[in-house]
């Protein structure tokens, strides 16, 4: 549903990413690992189109993005970005609300089903207790769970995370990633965290000094000599005996 081909983009004549392609599946969660700098963000920047590529093609159901209206791409696509950028002092009630805008002509009032939406959202992202509340008084991961009940609000068919573990408490990290494996829908995550990524996706992409390194399965993709290359750290691999998915363990030869 998803297609990149050939992706590149550059800044100030330094390249960032360069000769990305992949494919993303309806209905999967595709993780997006890397060392820091190594491109993720960018290349997701891309996709939901913050950012134009330097060339090659981002196409969304076999056309490409930059000719899908603004409207029409938000009921595609959700987003989750690192930054929470709240220009001003909305409670977290209107703030998940305009996840609804999307399906709205201009000024348009909230309907029934809207409101419902939205008290769904907020109920499944853990903030209907703080619906009152003004966006500056919550916490880091306060905000980070507001943003994500207002992508859910969208109800889009891809939802994109940027790093959305940061800021939460381990709780809180593994009822998001709970909520968001459960969802009918397609996950594309940038992930920090590579025991989440190991646990959760169905996929990962493997970044490296802004090119797609590696790609496949967690037990494909996190091997001991992947880890060495790309992340230069010792690792171990096992099975958690309680899930068992991958776990990872690192450790230094001192």
């Amino acid at each position: 549903m998803l297609q990149v081909k050939n992706m590149a983009f550059s800044m100030s004549d330094k390249q960032i990413l360069n000769n990305i392609t992949f494919s993303v599946k309806q209905g999967k969660f595709v993780g997006i690992i890397g060392p820091n700098g190594s491109g993720k963000s960018t290349m997701l920047k891309i996709i939901y189109r913050h950012l134009k590529q330097s060339s090659g093609i981002v196409t969304l159901y076999e056309k490409e993005i930059g000719l899908i209206p603004q409207k029409k791409l938000a009921q595609e696509i959700a987003v989750v970005s690192q930054e929470t950028p709240v220009l001003f002092d909305f409670t977290v009630k209107d703030l998940v609300m305009m996840g609804r805008t999307p399906y709205k002509k201009w000024l348009a009032a909230d309907n029934h089903e809207d409101v419902a939406i939205v008290e769904e959202s907020m109920l499944l992202a853990n903030v209907l207790h703080l619906e009152d509340r003004t966006f500056s008084q919550l916490s880091g991961g306060e905000k980070k769970r507001v943003m994500l009940a207002r992508a859910l609000a969208q109800q889009a068919n891809i939802l994109i995370l940027d790093e959305p573990t940061n800021h939460l408490d381990i709780e809180h990290q593994y009822q998001l990633m709970d909520l968001v494996k459960d969802l009918p829908i397609t996950i594309v995550a940038a992930l920090h965290d590579l025991n989440l990524a190991a646990g959760y996706c169905d996929e990962l992409l493997v970044m490296k000094d802004g090119a797609l390194y590696m790609e496949g399965t967690p037990e494909q993709v996190l091997t001991e000599e992947t880890l060495k290359e790309v992340f230069h750290m010792q690792a171990g691999v096992t099975k958690n005996p309680f899930t068992q998915k991958l776990h990872l363990f690192f450790y230094t030869n001192d």
